[in-house]
């Protein structure tokens, strides 16, 4: 659900101090690293819409709305020393998440038996459920929450700089614990800068399966047993079918781990007054179960099986179709590694006192057959002495993985597969506005905090697959006085 739970999350980067220090005979001055401690307070909202969920096979609603607040306190310890806490949360509702348990008894009044009991909406025959309509399950809302810890020392002359971090996150189904460390070395009267980083996270599943496919396992297979109970599955023709399993029997997850393990390698130069480019590359390993067991996969060479309405059946690949689903052929399968290399380039170039120009590229390749590129534009304006205006524009595209296929066009005799769109052929234009307040001398306090700084930006992101999103984001900088 990567693309389908865009959460803007903010992580902790190195940092870079320009200062210098100066010496005579008695003692040494150095300049701090932070002067001060700073506080920032960042929120997002995200929401998006789109017709190719995951977890109901590649089909079906992407309805998710997403909030994000997030606070991040720098501290410095001493005049070589910072320490950055970085704690947010991200509270999500989501359609597709939620049909992870798609059956529900709305339905039960098309069936009823006119006698004016209330024990017809509770029939079991009247489960009713569908792709392109949210269910009320447990998982139709969750909240992940994360922090980050970091340190950062640097050199008395400042052109070295040793950092480290560590990390937890958790959420309905997922845990993550990090750990790394960096290194910057500055040249050239730092106008040249390398740097590398590496860092390692070491993640575990709380498997959650779709309910059928977890009420098949209760039930040992019997669909007169369990959550199947007086349940009638149906065959494509809308008969009344007991045929119906998943076409492997359905395994559980064993290796429940999820481990990454990166290491970034960057280059930075002033090239003049105006002028700074950059290069970074990274390789990332991926090990463990890396598919996501909530998503669904739907076979071309098996029978299909529907719980619902069975005059819905035909219909069932339109969003009209509000009261039939189909039972899951399998759920994601994917190899347990994954190898990654983006490679990218960054040129800033200041044009005047009032434009600037900042640009981006990456390529990405991975070994699952995965080619993408990334360009970004931004052009800041700087409008008065206090505020910046901040139009953006990113293209992004890519190939499909060897192992995407949409719904019902994977084979059972696959060993792996997924109908997940982020991982399929795609394209995305995305384009962005923000807008920068800066008090340089921080007049507006609370406490002993002054405002620095208020950002807010929009971005409107389209993919050519149908998948529709609009991202707000707001953020406020405080420094101790």
């Amino acid at each position: 659900m990567s693309m389908k739970r865009l959460i803007l999350i903010v992580v902790l980067g190195g940092f870079v101090s320009q200062a210098f220090g100066q010496q005579d005979s008695t003692n040494v001055y150095k300049k701090r690293v932070l002067e001060t401690t700073e506080v920032d307070f960042l929120t997002s909202y995200y929401t998006q819409d789109g017709d190719n969920a995951s977890v109901t096979g590649g089909i079906g609603t992407e309805k998710l709305t997403d909030l994000t607040p997030t606070i991040i306190i720098s501290l410095p310890l001493n005049a070589d020393d910072v320490l950055t806490v970085d704690a947010g949360i991200s509270t999500y509702t989501s359609a597709s998440s939620s049909n992870l348990d798609p059956f529900d008894l709305s339905g039960a009044s098309e069936n009823d038996d006119d006698d004016d009991d209330d024990d017809d909406k509770f029939k079991p025959n009247n489960v009713i459920g569908s792709p392109w309509v949210a269910s009320s399950g447990a998982s139709k809302q969750d909240t992940w929450g994360s922090i980050n810890v970091g340190y950062a020392h640097s050199s008395d002359n400042r052109n070295s700089i040793w950092s480290a971090n560590v990390s937890f996150a958790t959420e309905y189904d997922y845990t993550s614990i990090g750990f790394g460390g960096g290194y910057t070395k500055l040249f050239n009267e730092k106008n040249t800068e390398v740097g590398i980083k590496a860092n390692v996270f070491l993640d575990s599943w709380s498997p959650k399966y779709p309910t059928e496919l977890d009420s098949y396992l209760e039930a040992n297979g019997d669909l007169n047993q369990g959550f199947f109970q007086d349940v009638d599955v149906l065959n494509q023709n809308g008969v009344v079918s007991t045929d119906w399993s998943p076409v492997t029997g359905f395994e559980l997850i064993n290796d429940k781990s999820r481990n990454s393990y990166s290491v970034s390698l960057s280059f930075s130069q002033i090239l003049s007054k105006r002028a700074q480019m950059s290069l970074f590359f990274d390789i990332v390993q991926q090990e463990g179960w890396l598919a996501n067991p909530m998503q669904r996969v739907y076979f071309s060479d098996i029978d299909n099986y529907y719980i619902g309405n069975p005059a819905s059946i035909n219909n069932y690949t339109s969003s009209s179709n509000r009261d039939v689903f189909q039972l899951a052929d399998d759920i994601e399968r994917l190899p347990n590694s994954r190898f990654k290399i983006p490679l990218g380039l960054r040129f800033n170039y200041y044009i005047n006192e009032v434009f600037s120009l900042r640009t981006y590229y990456r390529y990405y390749f991975d070994d699952w057959g995965i080619n993408s590129h990334t360009a970004n534009i931004e052009v800041p304006i700087k409008i008065s002495q206090k505020f910046t205006l901040y139009p953006s524009y990113r293209f992004y595209n890519q190939t499909a993985a060897d192992y995407f296929a949409p719904y019902e066009e994977h084979v059972s005799t696959s060993e792996f597969y997924t109908s997940d769109y982020d991982l399929s052929k795609f394209s995305a234009n995305q384009y962005g506005f923000g807008v920068s307040y800066t008090d340089i001398f921080s007049k507006f306090h609370i406490w002993k905090f002054g405002l620095k700084n208020i950002d807010f930006k929009y971005n409107n992101y389209q993919r050519n697959t149908g998948l529709k999103a609009n991202i707000f984001a707001l953020a406020f900088k405080f420094v101790m006085d």
